[in-house]
């Protein structure tokens, strides 16, 4: 009844964008879907996003700004899932991420942003009248890998901050039709920035930040089947606190950021290579506050280890040495 891929890769999650551009979240791997990893199997592969905004919400109000234009950001993620057990998975996700505006003086910024990884557990999984029922619970955390300064939004490529995540899920599965419910709490870390004070919306004479924690809740349905799966998928994401961009001025990396999306994702297994897949997706906000209107694209490719078949292979070496 395990609900685990063996030898098909599965799909990998949207790209958010949650800051005003560019705090980049990667919806890592598996981390996002009711999909597990069999035992011994090892996906890995790439993954680009590019994104893309004219109009903002700075705070309630939704505006542009002819000093910014277009402002753009390019995702390229090396992503992996190991599955310890058919019922526990590691993952992990390394963005590096490039941003750009087409007008103004304001110059873009690139590098390695957040190493994220993951634990995956799905300790129920029952027959519930004519599908299957799962609950899954996963925790997280994600920190920066380079010196990228999270004090230039747009530009900058994220909020440098230490996150914890937990996460719980359902997902419920009749035939081929599928609905994966989730909540998330995201615990972030205070960040330093390179001056000695601020103004959010009082005075700070610091050069710490305080970061207001954030939560997520996410509905996906559509189709799954084993060589394929089509799905769209609505998302909502809250900080828990924060201050709204004040007119004409910069966002700040301790902005109330909320943001409503939604998007499709496709994922389809190469008949002809057992193994490969290849996935596509997009998203638009739907609705925001202190964040960009972003419309994004992606696309990646997958391919599964699995060492499984060296392990069975080895034994039936060693069978055969034994009783020659």
């Amino acid at each position: 009844m395990i609900r685990s891929i063996t030898g098909r890769c599965k799909q990998y999650g949207l790209v958010v964008i949650f800051t005003v551009i560019s705090c980049i979240r990667l919806s890592a791997q598996t981390d996002m879907d009711a999909i597990m990893m069999s035992k011994n199997n090892f996906c890995t592969g790439l993954m680009y996003n590019h994104s893309a905004w004219s109009n903002y919400w700075e705070g309630t109000l939704k505006r542009n700004n002819d000093n910014l234009g277009t402002v753009s950001a390019n995702m390229y993620a090396v992503m992996g899932n190991y599955g310890v057990s058919d019922k526990l998975n590691l993952l992990f996700g390394l963005p590096y991420v490039t941003t750009k505006a087409s007008a103004g003086t304001l110059h873009g910024m690139k590098g390695l942003q957040d190493l994220s990884l993951w634990a995956k557990w799905m300790p129920v999984e029952t027959k519930l009248g004519k599908g299957l029922f799962s609950v899954y619970g996963l925790g997280g955390i994600s920190f920066p890998v380079s010196n990228y300064t999270p004090d230039f939004l747009p530009m900058s490529i994220g909020l440098h901050s230490t996150n914890l995540s937990l996460r719980a899920m359902l997902d419920y599965q009749v035939k081929n039709f599928f609905v994966t419910v989730s909540g998330t709490y995201v615990y972030r870390s205070n960040i330093t920035i390179d001056r000695d004070s601020y103004y959010t919306t009082e005075s700070h004479l610091t050069n710490e930040v305080f970061m207001p924690n954030m939560v997520n809740y996410q509905l996906r349905t559509g189709w799954r089947s084993g060589r394929m799966i089509a799905e769209a998928i609505l998302n909502q994401s809250n900080t828990q606190g924060g201050f709204d961009i004040t007119r004409n001025n910069m966002p700040f990396p301790s902005n109330r950021m909320n943001a409503t999306t939604a998007g499709i994702n496709i994922k389809y297994d190469i008949h002809a290579v057992d193994g490969l897949s290849l996935i596509g997706g997009g998203s638009v906000t739907l609705a925001g506050r202190n964040v960009g209107q972003a419309s994004s694209i992606n696309g990646g490719v997958f391919y599964i280890l699995d060492f499984s078949k060296k392990e069975k292979s080895a034994k039936k070496s060693t069978s055969s040495e034994k009783y020659n």
